[in-house]
This record gives C-alpha cells, sequence and structure tokens, in this order.
C-alpha cells in the first residue's frame, strides 16, 4: 500500500527551513561575539596590569652610576667596570647576548680584568618595563639567578612589536624556568610593581649620560660610540693598559 505525502506536511518543512537555519547563524553570531569580547576584554585587563612610568611618584635624583645597586659579575677588584644598558624586548640586545656574553665573560670577568653590570634601559614599551621590574625582584633575592633570568628570558623573547612581556607570561615564564628562589615573593613583588622605582632610576640615568638605545656599553664610565664587540673589547684593553 502506497503511502500519501502531505502537501501540507512538506510545505510547513520548506517554511521552517529558513527558520531554522536563520536561528542557527544567529547562535554562531552569538558565540563568535562572546568570544571575541572575551578575548578582548582579557587582553584589556592584561594591558591594565602593565606598568607606566608616571606610575612611579618617588623622586628621582640623578648622582652618579650607582654600581653597587646593580646586578654585576666579577671581581671588586678589577680594574675596569663595564655596565650593559639593555632592554630585555630588544632583538639586539638578545642577539648580543646569545653571541658574546658567554665568551666575554670567560675571557674578560672570570679572568679578572672585567667586573661586568646590567642596567636596564627599559624604553621600547610598557612591557620592558614589566619585564624590567621583574629582573630587578629576582636580583634582590639573587645576584646568580638574574642571570639566569638574562639568558632564558632573551631566549623566550617575543616579537619586538607586540606586547608579550605581560604579568600572566612572566609570572609563568618564571615558575618554569627560574628554580631556586622564593616564588611567592617574587609574585607579590611583581604585582605590586615593588622595583619599578629601580626600573625608572636606571632609565633616568642612562638618559643623562647619552644613552638612547640599546644594548649600550660604558667603559670605567665613558659610554662607547657604538656596540660593537670589537669596540668593546678595544675599550676594555685601552682602560687595562691606562690603569697599569
Amino acid at each position: 500500500m502506497n503511502k500519501k505525502t502531505n502537501p501540507n506536511t512538506s510545505a510547513n518543512t520548506r517554511r521552517l527551513l529558513p527558520m531554522l537555519l536563520g536561528v542557527v547563524v544567529i547562535l554562531l553570531i552569538g558565540a563568535l561575539v562572546f568570544v571575541t569580547t572575551k578575548g578582548k576584554a582579557s587582553e584589556t585587563g592584561e594591558l591594565d596590569q602593565l606598568p607606566n612610568y608616571t606610575d612611579v611618584k618617588r623622586t628621582i635624583v640623578v648622582d652618579g652610576l650607582k654600581y653597587e645597586k646593580q646586578p654585576h659579575l666579577g671581581s671588586e677588584d678589577a680594574k675596569v667596570k663595564v655596565i650593559e644598558f639593555a632592554d630585555f624586548k630588544c632583538p639586539a640586545c638578545k642577539k648580543w647576548t646569545a653571541a658574546y656574553l658567554d665568551t666575554f665573560i670567560k675571557d674578560y670577568v672570570d679572568t679578572g680584568k672585567v667586573q661586568f653590570y646590567f642596567m636596564n634601559f627599559a624604553f621600547l614599551d610598557r612591557d620592558s618595563y614589566l619585564a624590567a621590574s621583574a629582573g630587578e625582584a629576582i636580583y634582590h633575592q639573587s645576584n646568580e639567578k638574574f642571570w639566569e633570568y638574562v639568558h632564558k628570558l632573551y631566549e623566550n623573547q617575543g616579537d619586538e612589536g607586540k606586547i608579550w612581556a605581560t604579568q600572566k607570561f612572566i609570572l609563568g615564564f618564571v615558575k618554569d624556568n627560574i628554580k631556586g628562589i622564593d616564588y611567592n615573593k617574587f609574585e607579590q613583588d611583581l604585582k605590586n610593581q615593588t622595583y619599578m622605582y629601580d626600573v625608572k632610576e636606571d632609565f633616568k640615568i642612562a638618559g643623562s649620560y647619552g644613552v638612547n638605545g640599546t644594548p649600550k656599553f660604558m667603559v670605567n664610565g665613558k659610554l662607547l660610540p657604538d656596540s660593537s664587540y670589537e669596540g668593546l673589547t678595544a675599550a676594555i684593553e685601552a682602560a687595562t693598559s691606562d690603569s697599569k
């Protein structure tokens, strides 16, 4: 026995199909808007946690290089003091560290010729300031761990043109890579911007000596005209000869 199709049922189905498709499209658009809005809200929250130099209200007095406040390597008896001015977002700083730092330490620091200092010149963006203040927080717990932070953060450096050194990134990075520090204290110092004064002080002092980019080097208080390794080693050898 043949079963007849109800023409009214077919017509109703044809009318409902566009409506159902419309509902599906609306739901998909709503889901997309929700995900996009949530992502933008999360990104905005991350940006809101980034510091500004204007947040530092304490007065900064520029009165010398303040070697005693900087992370350092080498003997205090070394006749030559070298300062590197750097920004953790700076690709050239990353390249210099990867290409030369270990050789420099072996040839000049470990031999007692040079005492080497790191000084922040955080200028590229707001996450430069945060990465620098994180380094200060680690340094105030351990000078040795600070140099681990230098090496490993450069290895994980993001795009210079993007905000990547956010609070979330740095907290996760330090937790996974820098062992042997009080992580809870580090987290508190980062969130409270405990060492932003030190970062801004470094920036102001460096600027007063003519630093206007990174990496830059100073040998016994004299800023070098370029950042080449050859120029740095030549200046060290000249300063070593002058001190004899």
